[in-house]
């Protein structure tokens, strides 16, 4: 035989259909290789695979198709409908975090994933059809199953082509209808993922508007603008470049909007098109292969009384997009699957780094959906427009890691903050943040100096700041004296806005005792006696 071809063909359901098909291959001497039936409001829907003796010219056979009685169309197509499900279905089952294997009664392993594949360091191809216990030998969780026929649950780790991987294994066996053991199962999840998910359940996040960083006038008129809206149920879109904030501000926002529900955030991005809506919306029993028995709820009832974050919304696709409007139109939710439309009340803030009015003018965003989330609008600035905020946010960072690495305090030299003023941050905040880390750890003194801090790109030579200077020639003051005066301007701008020692240190990123130790090196004192910290022998 030579080649194969793919049709589907329309008939009024009648009996003999198979048949008759059957009967005209025969006659003709092509070979069946596959057929499916299916059935839909009086017609019969028959998907086949044939082969010929010689390659198959697809108008005459149609043509020969056509001659079958009560066939109301035939055309070629590229796969049969279970070709398709088993298409998604192994899309599906590579997109899951999860190390899947399966396995029939006697060990044959019939089913795995990539992750699987990755963990055991196995390829698919020499994975299926292999006896589980060539694969794994040594404390075969799937065996163990097996034998004992209940769920083994345990802590493993496997040598993979990228390192060592800890996971936790969990083998259930597998039963059909009539109860009778049919195989087994195993799921291996991660154990750093598995930790992320616990420190991400257990620990709630509380963002405020008081934990920003930033006195320039752009941040602050931010905020301002930012709780006046919080307690409003108004959709928020949030733009600004990557590394800007912008989940803090979402978090922040729904804390000052004292909505009982919880903080639900999805990254658009990070998701499988194909698990996006099932994510979002949930599904039913039987929706899809491998959807759980009792269905899930999605995101959107998750978030119930609370907020939803919409992060990247601009890479969301257009399936979804259409969705996500009618959601945000209607204010309930159906599963996959499902006929049921379940209510939802979850405030709904979306962000993007994207143009998104660009990308409605391309055809790559639906303009019906970018004026539902384009209520109000917060536009976070870059850092490189607010540069009163990076020596402020610099020395938080840095007094984070001194204590997070266990180290002596470390101040930023003028050289080393001039360097950072003179830098455009194009990673803004979260750029700031690895380059502090990374000065803090390579640094063995208590000071930070500009040869200290390695930027992420190149930049506009500073040359002559980081050159040494003697100490002669600056008005005869050493660079010590230099960064003495400098630590006391900052100081006393902390001290002079605020009112309380306690908060200033906030401000500055310090302890309430590392600030008061630097009032009393520097002989600080309040001549006026009116600000509150005018006594600095006592705690505020």
């Amino acid at each position: 035989m030579i080649g194969s071809k793919k049709y589907k063909l329309v008939f009024k359901d009648r009996i003999g259909i198979v048949f008759d098909i059957t009967e005209l291959m025969m006659v003709h001497k092509l070979n069946i290789i596959s057929m499916e039936v299916e059935q839909e409001e009086g017609f019969a829907h028959i998907s086949v695979e044939i082969e010929g003796g010689h390659p198959l010219n697809t108008e005459e056979t149609l043509a020969l198709f056509s001659t079958l009685p009560a066939i109301e169309r035939q055309i070629e197509v590229k796969r049969l409908p279970q070709e398709k499900r088993e298409k998604w279905f192994r899309t599906l089952f590579d997109g899951m975090s999860e190390g899947i294997v399966s396995v029939n009664s006697k060990g044959i392993i019939n089913t795995a994933n990539s992750v699987a594949c990755r963990i055991l360091n196995t390829p698919y191809a020499e994975l299926v059809n292999s006896y589980v216990g060539e694969i794994t030998p040594k404390n075969n969780l799937l065996m163990e199953c097996m034998q004992k026929r209940i769920p083994v649950n345990r802590r493993k780790s496997a040598m993979t082509s990228t390192g060592r991987v800890d996971f936790y294994g969990s083998a259930k066996p597998i039963h059909d209808s009539q109860g009778e053991f049919v195989g087994a199962v195993l799921l291996m999840k991660d154990l750093q993922e598995v930790k992320a998910m616990v420190d991400a359940v257990m620990t709630p996040i509380d963002f405020k508007f008081d934990d920003f960083i930033g006195e320039s006038p752009a941040i602050k008129n931010l905020i301002t603008f930012a709780k006046r809206i919080a307690e409003l149920d108004t959709i928020v879109s949030i733009t600004g470049e990557s590394g800007t904030g912008k989940e803090l501000f979402a978090r922040a926002i729904h804390y000052e909007s004292r909505r009982p529900g919880p903080f639900i955030p999805i990254n658009c991005a990070a998701l499988p098109e194909q698990l996006i809506e099932s994510e979002l919306f949930g599904y039913i029993d039987g929706a899809f292969t491998g959807a759980k028995k009792k269905g899930k709820p999605g995101l959107f009832e998750a978030a119930q009384n609370g907020t939803i974050f919409l992060d990247e919304i601009g890479d969301m696709p257009p399936g979804p997009q259409a969705k996500i409007l009618r959601v945000l139109q209607e204010g309930c939710v159906r599963r996959i699957g499902g006929v049921e439309e379940i209510p939802v009340n979850a405030r709904v803030i979306t962000a993007t780094n994207k143009n998104l009015t660009d990308m409605v003018a391309g055809g790559d965003f639906r303009e019906d959906l970018f004026y539902r989330i384009n209520v109000l609008n917060i536009q976070i600035p870059p850092l490189r427009e607010r540069h009163s905020d990076v020596t402020l946010m610099a020395g938080m960072f840095l007094n984070r890691f001194n204590r997070k690495l266990e180290k002596e305090e470390q101040t930023i030299t003028a050289t080393g903050q001039d360097k950072l003023l003179r830098y455009s941050w194009p990673g803004n905040v979260r750029e700031l943040q690895n380059v502090i880390e990374r000065a803090s750890i390579i640094s063995d003194s208590s000071e930070i100096c500009a040869d200290s801090i390695h930027l992420n790109a190149k930049e506009p030579s500073c040359g002559h700041q980081c050159r040494a200077i003697p100490a002669a020639a600056i008005n005869g003051a050493s660079l010590k004296e230099m960064v003495g005066k400098y630590e006391i301007r900052i100081l006393l701008e902390a001290l002079n806005s605020t009112s309380s020692i306690r908060k200033a240190a906030q401000k500055l990123g310090i302890s309430h005792t590392a600030l008061l130790k630097k009032i009393r090196k520097h002989q600080l004192q309040n001549e006026s006696n009116d600000l509150p910290w005018a006594t600095i022998t006592h705690s505020d």
